[in-house]
């Protein structure tokens, strides 16, 4: 074998390694949300209806579960399925999009380093806003990343947020009561934009879910915005 040929086989075997080692970033990176979004499609093509288990259910569940159903039951499964909050103590369900996660109390938005540990988990708790039950805002935020790199690193439950309208439910879990809440409006704004949070204390009683906009970037801030269900 020739020096050309050694040289020829050691660059192709290098370019092989280096697509092989660019494709598995890209799955890394986009995979949990091309899942997410794969999953809606399904539940939207197949009609598939969530409806939210009560507190006395959730008790019964001591450790937190999964926070939405696996491709299996979606796809052979009813279409009537059940979702199950993580804990009564502080947790969101939304049907719409097949998403329950824990909520972390009194998270800091002004620390970095505090809100961001805490997206890997679930989702934060604005601290100064109000809890679910008191006049004012519940301000719950999520999926906030400065880029697609990142995004892999956080929770995507509210990456789907996208695909909430009007109209929507949304239940919150805190300290053994359950809340439920109406879609009543969504608002794409500026990420200077912190009226909502600013006065969250002057509002009537509502609950704001925000997460960035697009996703995978911090060009804007999608709000949606929910009132008690009558």
């Amino acid at each position: 074998m020739t020096r050309s040929e050694i040289r020829y086989i050691v660059l192709r075997s290098i370019g092989n390694f280096l697509i092989l080692f660019a494709i598995f970033g890209v799955i890394a990176t986009f995979g949990p949300v091309v899942m997410d979004e794969i999953k809606f499609q399904i539940v939207q093509y197949r009609g598939i209806h969530y409806t939210v288990a009560g507190v006395s259910v959730v008790k019964v569940n001591q450790q937190p579960i999964s926070s939405s159903p696996g491709f299996a039951s979606l796809l052979s499964g009813q279409k009537q399925q059940v979702l199950v909050a993580p804990n009564i103590q502080f947790s969101v369900v939304i049907p719409k999009i097949g998403a329950s996660a824990r909520i972390f109390p009194n998270v800091d938005v002004t620390n970095e380093n505090e809100f961001l540990s805490v997206l890997q988990q679930g989702v934060a708790h604005a601290k100064g806003s109000v809890f679910p039950g008191m006049k004012g805002t519940t301000y719950l935020f999520a999926h906030s990343t400065d880029s697609w790199l990142d995004v892999s690193a956080y929770n995507a439950v509210f990456y789907l947020l996208k695909d909430m309208n009007p109209g929507d439910e949304i239940v919150i879990f805190f300290e053994g009561r359950r809340y439920n809440y109406t879609v009543s409006r969504i608002v794409i704004s500026d990420p200077s934009d912190t009226s909502l949070l600013d006065n969250s204390h002057n509002s009537a009683e509502q609950l704001v879910l925000q997460t960035c906009w697009p996703p995978g970037t911090t060009w804007k801030r999608l709000f949606v915005i929910a009132i008690p269900k009558k």
